[in-house]
């Protein structure tokens, strides 16, 4: 049994980037823990119904996955570049070495949303293998509309190196996709039914597989 931890920075993050992985990891008996960074309030400008929409969303995308644990750090969201890096790194390093997972799962280090880019640069700083020594894995994610936007540069592009098969899982995660009823639209909105099937079905074309999720594989010690 592997603990493996999702950084989704917003809800949906999860299941966009590694839902059916995480499924995966599951139905393998490992455990699954998810963490969120960031939430919506009311003292930041959302309406209540749309706080309380989330809250509900969040509670019941929980319970399909039945993940063993779920943290939420509840930093503002789109105003992540007004704490500090250590300051992030603190409020991670705590979720790390409480779950003390074997494999990490992060956000694209350039994707287009600055609250990703910057919690990632505190995430990975919270891999080193001294300090962490239980993180066996990390991977980077692909997350639709916001991966794929990422400036077209060697440096700043999605190159993927693994690949996860989770042909069996797409449709649950669809439906779990679906749950962020604000979050989803019809194509060719990015976070589409139609897009989030046709990611995986190239993914699963270039991997031999139906549908598959992908991956930017950055470190293994093994």
């Amino acid at each position: 049994m592997k603990k493996v931890l999702v950084v989704a920075i917003h809800p949906d993050d999860e299941t966009l980037g590694c839902g059916g992985t995480l499924l995966k990891h599951k139905d393998s008996g490992d455990e699954i823990h998810w963490l969120i960074a960031t939430e919506v309030t009311v003292k930041d400008g959302f309406k209540e119904n749309v706080v309380r929409k989330r809250e509900e969303e969040i509670q019941i995308v929980n319970e399909f996955y039945d993940f063993t644990s779920l943290t939420r750090i509840g930093l503002p969201t789109m105003k992540l570049d007004e704490f500090s890096i250590s300051f992030l790194v603190g409020k991670i390093s705590k979720v790390f070495n409480d779950i003390k997972p074997d494999i990490i799962y992060l956000p694209f280090k350039s994707d287009v949303h600055s609250d990703h880019r910057y919690f990632f640069n505190a995430a990975f700083s919270c891999t080193k293998s001294f300090r962490y020594p239980f993180i066996k894995k990390v991977y980077m994610m692909e997350t639709l509309s916001e991966t794929e936007f990422a400036l077209s540069t060697k440096e700043d592009s999605f190159i993927p190196n693994t690949f996860i098969n989770i042909s069996p899982y797409i449709d649950k995660k669809i439906e779990i996709m679906k749950i962020f009823e604000s979050e989803i639209g019809d194509h060719p909105f990015p976070r589409s039914e139609k897009n989030i099937k046709a990611l995986a079905t190239f993914r699963g074309a270039s991997s031999n597989c139906q549908y598959a999720e992908s991956f930017m594989l950055l470190k293994e010690i093994s």
